[in-house]
């Protein structure tokens, strides 16, 4: 844990039942979220990527407690949030928000957009009715609306409009952390620019702190200071953007790169197909998760789990990432070698297809 951190998350774990029988006896468990550590320095974004299902979404509710963790610590400003209950965590929640990823699915439809902003304030019990409609009328401004859409329905705004509403919800309680939970997948491609921009504009002026779950690649790249991979509930590979979108090390980092589709025709890349299903979180195999799907996997990867290695604060979790460091010269020139491997005699292709 680092003084500067708003947020620090340590050995984060998040297992669901699974229940058979007449007398739904559990007979195992789902791993969403299997030891997963980061840490947040306040006025930064943490984006954390991954293909559906790994585990991404539920480590941003089992940090703000939607969820229940099962095991691990996170800790927010100093303060226990596993360990908070009653009225001190209803306090720690207003400083916590989350934006859902679909705006119209998170907004009640049969509440006003005054009554759904208004929620918040009454709960927390902040402010005189003027004093909440002030509060109200200023975090729609903040985002782009007018006042007269307070007494309008959900149903009457577009899809950009719906999430701006969702962003206003969540900054009118004054939060300092931010879970934006794929904030923009649900949005056309020119709505999503214009939201993404709203929230780079937002963290700047307010100072805030935002995790960012999202499988856009280029969206994370934006807006994140550092970037976390995820597979099969644990995080491969940790970084800052920089870092990581000019030397991914993590196989499965350079596959999901290499599914990004470039704007440029003559820009051409080797596309790296992975082959196989991903494993079940119920039963995770055994080493390195990745290894049944990696080309590079060799016979320590399926029995052993591959510590963290750590070059200039980038940190890896492979064997063969940490051979190819080992080797010497920088994480640049093992980056390129790792790409050459993986490539393999995969036909050179421009990528075509979602990222994550």
């Amino acid at each position: 844990m680092t003084t500067a951190s708003l947020l620090d998350v340590a050995g984060l774990e998040t297992h669901f039942p699974v229940r058979k029988g007449l007398l739904r006896r559990q007979v195992g468990s789902v791993r969403a979220v299997d030891g997963v550590s980061f840490s947040i320095a306040k006025g930064r974004t943490l984006g954390l990527v991954g293909e559906s299902g790994c585990g991404k979404t539920t480590v941003g509710r089992s940090v703000l407690r939607l969820v229940e963790p099962t095991a691990g610590t996170v800790r927010f400003a100093g303060a226990d949030v596993r360990g908070t209950h009653g009225a001190a965590l209803r306090a720690l929640r207003r400083r916590m928000q989350i934006v859902f990823q679909d705006p119209y699915g998170s907004l009640n439809p049969r509440m006003t957009i005054r009554a759904i902003l208004e929620e918040g304030l009454v709960i927390h019990r902040l402010g005189t009715p003027p004093e909440r409609l002030a509060r109200m009328q200023a975090a729609l401004e903040r985002t782009g609306l007018t006042a007269a859409a307070l007494e309008r329905y959900p149903h009457e705004f577009s899809g950009g409009q719906r999430q701006r509403i969702a962003i206003a919800r969540a900054l009118v309680l004054e939060p300092d952390f931010l879970v934006l939970d794929e904030p923009v997948s649900a949005l056309d491609v020119s709505i999503q620019a214009q939201v993404v921009n709203l929230l780079v504009e937002l963290r700047e002026q307010f100072g805030l702190t935002y995790l960012l779950i999202s499988h856009d690649l280029s969206v994370v790249e934006h807006v994140s200071d550092e970037v976390a991979v995820m597979y099969l509930g644990r995080i491969v590979e940790h970084a800052t953007a920089d870092a990581l979108y000019r030397t991914p090390l993590h196989p499965y980092t350079l596959a999901l790169f290499s599914a990004v589709p470039r704007i440029d025709p003559a820009d051409r890349r080797r596309r790296i197909v992975l082959t196989g299903d991903v494993p079940s979180p119920a039963r995770p195999p055994a080493g390195c998760r990745f290894h049944p799907r990696c080309p590079l996997a060799e016979t320590v990867c399926r029995s052993v789990d591959p510590p963290a290695t750590v070059i200039d604060g980038h940190r890896v979790h492979c064997h063969v990432a940490a051979r190819e460091l080992d080797r010497g010269g920088s994480a640049a020139a093992a980056a390129a070698r790792l790409a050459e491997m993986m490539a393999g005699d995969t036909p050179d292709r421009i990528g075509t297809g979602n990222s994550a």
